[in-house]
Parts: structure tokens; sequence; C-alpha cells
């Protein structure tokens, strides 16, 4: 039997020549391509929210202007509309019968007229009865053209591209003048009314105003392109209008909201693609030692455009990670892309 010695000399050995076997070493992550921004001071613009209503440039309420029955009122709450389309009609039986008789009255004119006409010319009467002749022809010419704008009143259409938003007739309904028949609204052109505090700076017309069209969509820019100079005495504001972009998703009566501009401040700024979050948190990667990616948590502001302030976590002059990708690490080595 060996002896106790022996036995750990040999485990001694057998130890040291399994330690001598090395682990293979882990392969070096691949370096990552990557956009850059640097953290820049810059002027950010102090706003006020201020509530606002969208209205539409051009509405308007279609009223009667002669009495009449209601009839082919046959166009819907919301329906699109172009210039000139045929809305309604007004029946008046004494309309046409006046333009009847006015253009008959004229045709009886325009014989006088030349016959006296023809009569001086002869030396057979005076002159004077020739130009009175003449007033009376103007006169029923006139007559004529009043009972056909009567006529005209009584079929109304669309005086621009729109969409009706309110229907206060319908077929069988006697109107008179002064009755409201439609509401007529342009959805081309619309406008952000706001009430402004007298206590704010006047901001010359054409100024570049951020709104938001709902919460949590992304600020547009709209143009201020009325300014009252005067203010409300009992609410001590100042209307303003802004003009909504074209492609704007707004629509007529919707409550935005105006970022007012108030004043400024120095702010420290980055790319809103370089802020990414995880729950709570925000973070950005910022190019450290040899192009290494460090993992920063930040704090972050106002958001101006495609940019965002960042509160605390950053100094000037770093270079943060533009868009990092999702399989980016902290220790990872970076590719700068210039």
């Amino acid at each position: 039997m060996r002896s106790l010695p022996s036995i750990l000399v040999a485990a001694a050995l057998l130890f040291a020549g399994c330690s001598r076997h090395e682990r293979p070493a882990a392969p070096v992550p691949a370096a990552v391509n990557a956009r850059t921004a640097r953290v820049e001071s810059a002027a950010l613009p102090l706003t006020q929210t201020l509530t606002a209503t969208v209205r539409p440039l051009e509405r308007a309420t279609l009223a009667a202007r002669v009495m009449g029955s209601v009839t082919a009122a046959d166009f819907t709450v919301g329906q699109t509309v172009k210039t000139g389309d045929f809305l309604l009609t007004l029946t008046a039986a004494e309309v046409p019968a006046r333009l009847a008789q006015a253009r008959a009255a004229l045709a009886q004119a325009e014989r006088e007229a030349a016959r006296e006409s023809a009569l001086v010319k002869q030396n057979a009467t005076a002159a004077d009865s020739a130009l009175a002749a003449e007033d009376r022809r103007r006169i029923a010419a006139a007559a004529v053209t009043e009972a056909e704008a009567l006529l005209a009143y009584t079929r109304v259409t669309a005086p621009f591209a729109g969409t009706i938003t309110q229907k206060s007739v319908n077929s069988g309904d006697l109107a008179t003048p002064g009755t409201p028949l439609l509401v007529l609204e342009a959805t081309d052109r619309l406008r952000a009314e706001v009430q402004v505090p007298e206590t704010f700076s006047t901001l010359p017309l054409g100024t570049a105003i951020f709104v938001e069209l709902a919460p949590g969509t992304a600020p547009v820019s709209a143009n201020l392109v009325e300014f009252s100079a005067a203010a409300d005495p009992s609410t001590r504001t100042r209307l303003a209008k802004l003009a909504l972009p074209a492609t704007s998703a707004a629509r007529s009566g919707q409550f935005i909201r105006v970022l007012w501009p108030v004043g400024e401040t120095t702010s420290r700024l980055i790319p809103s693609s370089a802020l990414t979050h995880l729950g709570q948190m925000e973070r950005v990667f910022v190019v450290g030692a040899d192009n290494r990616a460090v993992l920063r948590l930040v704090k972050s502001g106002a958001t101006c455009a495609d940019r965002v302030e960042i509160l605390a976590g950053l100094d000037d002059g770093e270079r943060v990670v533009v868009a990092p990708p999702a399989s980016l690490r902290e220790g990872q080595t970076l590719a700068i892309i210039p």
C-alpha cells in the first residue's frame, strides 16, 4: 500500500498538469459603425403654453334673400362641395312673373324710344320727347336686371369650396329673407385663434410659432398672420391668429396648444435621436476613451425641432452617438462615421 506522502505528491503533479491547459480567449466584439454629434450650448426659446381654437379662414352662413319654399335641399352635413355647386332652390312664383312683366315693359319702352328717335330725325317731334323715351327704356332695363337678380337668389350655390358644417332647413320649409339655410366652411386654409395675455411682448407678423395639434405629437410650425394691438378690457388679452400648414391634420373647432415664445435661455442640446429610453430612465451613449461606448443616464428638458435639451448628465463638447443601434453595449468600440 502506498504511503500518504506518495499520494499527496501524485495529486500535486496531476493538478499542476491540468493547470497548464489555458482556456480559449473570449472573442473581441466587432466595432459598431456610429454617427456622432457634439453636445452644444445654444439659445433655446422659452415658451408659455396657451390654448387656441382652430377656425377656417373662410366661413359663410348662407341665408335666404327672397321669400320662398325650400326645395331640393338634398345636401348633408359633412358633405364636401366645390365652388358653384348647387345646394337648394327657393320656389317663389311671383319672382318669375315679375321678371316677365319687366321684360314686357322693356320691350314696349324700346319700341317707344326707337319711334321717338326716328321722329326726331324727321323733325316731327321735339328732342325732349326722344330723351324722355330713352329714360323710360333705361328704367325698364334696370327693372329687368333687378328681376333677374331676384330670380338668381332662388337658386343657392356654394360660394367657395369647402365642407357643409350645419344644415338649418329641409325641403318644404318656408324661408324668409334672412333665414339661415346652411353653414359652409373652407378646409384648405385654417387658422389658430389664441388669446395672448397683454403682458406678453408684441411679435412681428410672420414669426414662426410652434403648435401642438394633439398631446404627445411633435409640434408643427405656424406663422403669425394677425395680432391685435388692442386688448380686451374684460379678459386683458389680445387676439392673435396663426396660419396652420396645409398638411396639418387640424379640424375646425379643434382645441390645440400654442407654444408662445416669451424669451430665451441657454441650454445644452443634442439630436433627439441620440436619446433613448429604458422604462423611466433616459440614456445616451457617449464616446469615451479609445472610441469606446459609455452609457450615461441623463435628464431631458424641452424639445426644439429635431433637438432636445439636456438638463443634467452631459458636458459641453462631449460626443454622443446619434440613433444608436439596439445591439450597442457599453464598452464596445465605435467606428466613427464622418
